[in-house]
């Protein structure tokens, strides 16, 4: 049975870290962009750290700033979800990096948000629980 269950990345963190590796990839500075983008630097700091939930018209500037559209950064940020996953113990003990490098016995499953159904203990004895 697989007691292990995804840890959900926070969307502020995923669209943050896109566009801080699109910053340093172009070798630019958060003043430059910031700038660019007509907002403050501490705020873009903020933004790529995740600290900070922006507007859609806050990340489309950032984007233009950045030479990209809105659906380009919406496209990179969900390419970031759906790749593996930390995962950790359904009991809480223990963590999981999952990077696709000696990974056996840990399997990483979206799962659509809602009700989760539980296997009954009969399946999971019999190693059926999904």
């Amino acid at each position: 049975m697989n007691n292990h269950i995804p840890v959900e990345p926070l969307w502020r963190h995923v669209v943050g870290g896109v566009l801080r590796r699109e910053r340093l990839a172009q070798e630019r500075t958060l003043k430059d962009v910031a700038e660019a983008a007509a907002i403050s630097m501490p705020y873009l700091s903020e933004l790529e750290r995740g600290r900070k939930e922006a507007s859609s018209e806050v990340l489309a500037a950032v984007a233009r700033a950045l030479g990209l559209g809105l659906a380009d950064l919406l496209a990179r940020a969900q390419a970031e979800l759906a790749r593996p996953v930390r995962v950790r113990s359904a009991t809480g003990r223990g963590a999981a990096a999952v990077d696709g490098s000696a990974v056996s016995e840990i399997a990483v499953r979206r799962v659509p948000p809602g009700p989760v159904a539980r296997p009954s203990a009969r399946q999971a004895r019999l190693g059926l629980a999904a």
